[in-house]
């Protein structure tokens, strides 16, 4: 069985991970989108809450998990029995920090690879920080997260007073 690890923080998870998601469960058996647990980025959302936005969002796709570690990612990958790691690319500006991630991981686990994926161009500018800012601010973020993630953000944030 060929297994991906899609890892991220997911905070929240947006439209464009959201895409990344459906294209790598079409070229891999089974997709486990993992929730890292990082303590130094400060999330909106706890790790629970993350992991249950992205079941919630993925529960359609029958070989898509969502599961959380708080390992080394190569340690995870080879604890779920994988053997490649799905990150997304939305700019040129992205590929140097995951190139070197990707030859860091592979130096830890040479049987690891790392496979590039870039969303629809409609999600290249997309990403988390942008879309809770614009939810911090009352904006609408329909368009930017799957509605689950939108009812969560409206949840968790109240608009800023003009």
């Amino acid at each position: 069985m060929r297994i991906a690890i899609y890892p991220g923080s997911f905070d929240p998870l947006t439209n464009g991970h959201l895409d990344v998601v459906q294209r790598a469960a079409k070229l891999f058996d089974r997709v486990i989108v993992a929730v890292a647990k990082n303590e130094s980025k400060h999330a909106l959302f706890t790790l629970a809450e993350r992991v249950a936005m992205v079941k919630k969002a993925v529960a359609d796709l029958p070989n898509v998990e969502a599961d959380s570690f708080d390992c080394l990612l190569v340690e995870y990958v080879v604890a779920r029995k994988a053997r490649a790691i799905v990150r997304g690319l939305r700019a040129v500006s992205d590929f140097e920090f995951e190139f070197q991630l990707a030859l860091m991981n592979r130096k830890l686990e040479e049987n690891v690879e790392t496979i590039f994926m870039m969303p629809k161009d409609t999600y290249t500018f997309l990403s988390s920080r942008i879309v809770k800012e614009i939810a911090r601010l009352g904006g609408d973020v329909s368009q930017f997260v799957p509605p689950n993630v939108q009812i969560a953000l409206q949840k968790k944030l109240k608009p800023a007073k003009k």
